[in-house]
């Protein structure tokens, strides 16, 4: 009996001296159409994937101060889940350690200060789903080096990117219609800004700061010799491009229509396929591209259960 009881003593001590498994400390707060909102994490663990449901109920909204004082400085990696649609203001503002942010596919508000001051912060990607991105929202990301704006963005707010020193380099969708004053103030790093669509709104401030140079594609529209402070160029493309919706693209009364755009003087061959299968291109037209864009009508489409197209250079 003796040797039995020090052997469990020797087992009660060993299942002490196990590591504790923390658990995420979330609040939250019930919305009127019974989904729930995080108001407040308190960690740890500081590696955090907020939960899309709690209690058979949907997270869908983050507000409010994300963990207390010292956990800010804590936090390293985010998952923000697809059921999330906003992410408040001041959200994960100071959070001087988070490294790393994934945010869901139904997001569609980043609010004001959201990441401001996120010193560490190397990873992120703005979802296609995200329509804004509020006033100082990225405001003080130094270590930031890059930057995916979605597809569906329409509105960058004042001073979004203001200090954000390391980025080099940043592309524009043609979603965007406006751009706030000084959104990417002082970006020390930043001399290239390649905008996809016609000119935004925006004052003289937007690359307040810094000297570089705003590139447009062939065909927009809106653009004049200089904006946010900065001269403006044409942007030519490695290849020949399609321009998308808003260019002239798709059927028209006569036909099925395209522009496309690449560089000025350089000629382009469309070619047409009726069935991918096969592989069977056959070049429609060889056109040179004036001021580095040319509009394309194949007048022969309605004559083809479907067709596809390509272009290249000869």
């Amino acid at each position: 009996m003796k040797i039995k009881r020090n052997l469990l003593q020797i087992l009660l001590l060993g299942a002490a001296m196990l590591p504790v498994v923390a658990q995420a400390q979330f609040t939250f707060i019930t919305n009127a159409d019974n989904t729930l909102t995080v108001t407040h994490y308190t960690g740890p663990p500081w590696n955090v994937t907020i939960p899309a449901t709690t209690n058979g109920m949907f997270v869908t909204s983050i507000d409010g101060v994300f963990g207390n004082p010292s956990g800010k400085t804590c936090l390293t990696c985010v998952t923000i889940p697809d059921s999330v649609t906003n992410i408040g203001g001041a959200m994960f503002q100071l959070c001087s350690s988070l490294a790393s942010v994934t945010i869901g596919n139904s997001v569609t508000n980043v609010g004001d200060y959201a990441f401001q001051s996120c010193s560490s912060l190397t990873t992120v990607a703005i979802p296609d789903s995200v329509t804004s991105i509020g006033s100082y929202a990225f405001n003080g990301c130094s270590d930031l080096p890059n930057v995916t704006i979605g597809n569906s963005v329409t509105s960058i707010g004042n001073w979004a990117f203001r200090d954000c020193t390391n980025l080099p380099n940043v592309t524009i969708p043609n979603s965007v219609t406006s751009i706030g004053s000084a959104a990417f103030f002082r970006c020390t790093s930043l001399h290239k800004a390649f905008f996809l669509g016609n000119a935004p709104r925006g004052d003289t401030t937007v690359f307040n700061g810094e000297s570089g140079t705003a590139y447009y594609l062939p065909g927009t529209l809106g653009w004049t010799n200089r904006f946010g402070g900065w001269p403006t160029a044409l942007w030519y493309q490695p290849t020949p491009k399609i321009l998308g919706s808003g260019y002239g693209l798709g059927a028209t009364s006569n036909g099925f229509a395209f522009t496309i755009s690449w560089a000025t003087n350089i000629p382009v061959v469309v070619e047409a396929c009726a069935d991918l299968a096969n592989g069977n291109w056959c070049p429609l037209a060889t056109n040179t591209l004036t001021s580095g864009t040319n509009y394309f009508n194949d007048s022969n489409s309605t004559n083809y259960p479907r067709r596809f197209y390509r272009i290249r250079s000869p």
